[in-house]
């Protein structure tokens, strides 16, 4: 039986859950970092809000844990390349709380229009300020949205039914998409000179580090009022600060901050300020939808397989995980051998599928094969980051499926084009289920993929393979399997040999020397 641990205060339906899908968990919350690094060690999945921590440490000790899942959206508290290395999913619940969410920050754009804040403290301070709170109507307004995803597009409808006008800033966001929520893309310089309101709606990253810096708030709107819900960080807010002191910014509402909790930000007593403790998702709705969510998709996971909402890997049905998971490694291992044998020279990839194959959810496959592909570049690599690695190159990425019957029952197809013409690779599943090479570069070939292995491109020639093994041998390298295509008799030949120890160095300058050797390539998988 499963065994998870939740260690953040959750609402009782997530351990409920558990336990009616068969999974063992243990509710331990503040529990102190060193203090989870000694117990993690014994649970499959870790259940969390915001206070815990995963560090690399505790991904380091975790040693029989494969999930890690977030009630909640933000995912800054979870060290998701270390879970990516370690094989741990690290899946959050981005619908539980966005409704919540949206409506926090329409609720603080009002705010903010009708300075609600300080007109109820001033009168119930006895005061009766009427002229002194003089607002702003949002309707017909330009709302910019910096994020354009689940939340921010409910932001959009939201704003959209108070009669305004939504641009939005979001680099992923496509015009069709666009066109079909009633906004309108554009820059974030057009952003920042056309909105009365900016709302943000976007992960903080690398890239949305500070997206609103001192020089973006310069550009923006005079008397443009700012919220954001999302994430502390993505606003300068020193410059915020000087931006409403000097009135250039009209308001600004904050539901979180760069230090969490904030108890003393010299925004505080700004004029035209408002904040609340990072509100976003509190509501009972919220909190009770985030957990059972949580629950559902971790259960669904170590129990089925089934990936829901996964920030490291393609989401997968309990029903499509068994079937797909011998193809994703099929996939994986083809595009890892593209990727050794050809580098950067790839400008574009075609995962191609037929029989079997194309049947099934192509995603996961596609996402697998980059995922291979790409790992030459970085030691981080998963299939959720491989399409945005691949994208950063430049590497056009199609999909096809074939309705065909092949030689095979299924096969797996990975084309690439480079500048000496395009070479493809292709695999299919044994009865076993097990992953087998049977074409590279148009030469016939079964191989198994795995381990260390040496690919050889040779002259088809007499007495080659008797001189290969003996200068393995007499460099102490033991020969595991040993796979040979050709195109034709006395043409060019390929062997793929999986070896139990790397061949390097003088071995590997010694090969290439070889006569009638064409090309040696030491692999790894």
């Amino acid at each position: 039986m499963p065994k998870v641990l939740i260690s953040d205060k959750m609402d009782p339906q997530a351990a409920k859950i558990f336990r009616e899908r068969g999974v063992e968990v243990d509710e331990i919350t503040g529990k102190t970092k060193d203090e989870l690094i000694a117990m993690i060690g014994e649970y499959d999945g870790l259940a969390i809000r915001s206070s815990t921590k995963v560090t690399k440490e505790v991904l380091a000790a975790a040693t029989n844990l494969k999930v890690v899942g977030r009630a909640g959206i933000g995912v800054d508290n979870v060290d998701i390349p270390s879970a990516s290395a370690a094989g741990v999913v690290v899946m959050n619940t981005p619908f539980g709380n966005s409704i919540t969410t949206a409506e926090h920050a329409i609720a603080l754009m009002f705010a903010l229009a009708r300075d609600l804040p300080e007109a109820d403290r001033s009168t119930q301070a006895g005061k009766w300020e009427k002229n002194r709170f003089m607002g702003v109507e949002v309707t017909s307004k330009t709302l910019g949205l910096i994020g354009a995803g689940n939340i921010g597009s409910i932001v959009a409808d939201r704003a959209l039914g108070l009669k305004m006008k939504v641009v939005a800033y979001d680099p992923f966001l496509t015009p069709e998409r666009a066109t079909d929520l009633g906004i309108e893309k554009v820059t974030l310089d057009e952003l920042l000179a056309r909105a009365d309101f900016i709302t943000l709606h976007t992960p903080l990253t690398e890239q949305t580090r500070n997206i609103l810096s001192a020089e973006a708030l310069a550009k923006t709107k005079k008397g443009v009022r700012i919220v954001n819900c999302a994430r502390g960080g993505l606003i300068d807010e020193a410059a915020l600060k000087e931006g409403l002191d000097s009135g250039h910014i009209g308001g600004a509402a904050l539901d979180v901050f760069v230090e969490e909790p904030a108890k003393a930000s010299p925004l505080f007593g700004t004029p035209n300020f408002i904040s609340t403790p990072h509100l976003g998702a509190s509501t009972n709705e919220a909190q009770v939808n985030v957990a059972i969510q949580v629950a559902e998709q971790m259960a669904d996971f170590l129990m089925s397989g089934g990936v829901t909402n996964a920030l490291n890997m393609p989401s997968l049905s309990a029903e499509e995980a068994p079937k797909l998971k011998p193809y994703m490694a099929l996939a994986e291992r083809l595009g890892s051998l593209v990727g050794q044998l050809e580098g950067d020279a790839i400008k574009a990839v075609s995962i191609e599928v037929e029989g079997a194959a194309a049947e099934l959810n192509q995603k996961p496959i596609t996402g697998a094969v980059l995922a291979g592909l790409m790992r030459v570049h970085s030691d981080t690599v998963n299939m959720v980051n491989a399409p945005f690695l691949a994208k950063e190159r430049g590497l056009d990425v199609r999909e096809v499926r074939h309705d065909r019957e092949g030689d095979y029952h299924t096969l797996v197809r990975v084309a690439v084009k480079t500048e000496e013409g395009s070479k493809s690779v292709a695999g299919t599943l044994f009865a076993n289920a097990e992953p087998r090479l049977v074409e590279i570069f148009g030469i016939k070939v079964e191989a198994d993929l795995g381990g260390q292995m040496l690919y050889i491109v040779n002259e088809d020639a007499p007495g080659f393979i008797g001189r290969l093994g003996t200068t393995l041998g007499e460099a102490g390298v033991n020969i595991g399997t040993f796979h040979l295509g050709r195109r034709a008799a006395k043409g060019e030949a390929v062997l793929l040999l999986s070896v139990d120890s790397p061949v390097e160095g003088e071995v590997m300058a010694q090969l290439k020397t070889m006569p009638g050797v064409k090309a040696v390539k030491a692999l790894r998988f």
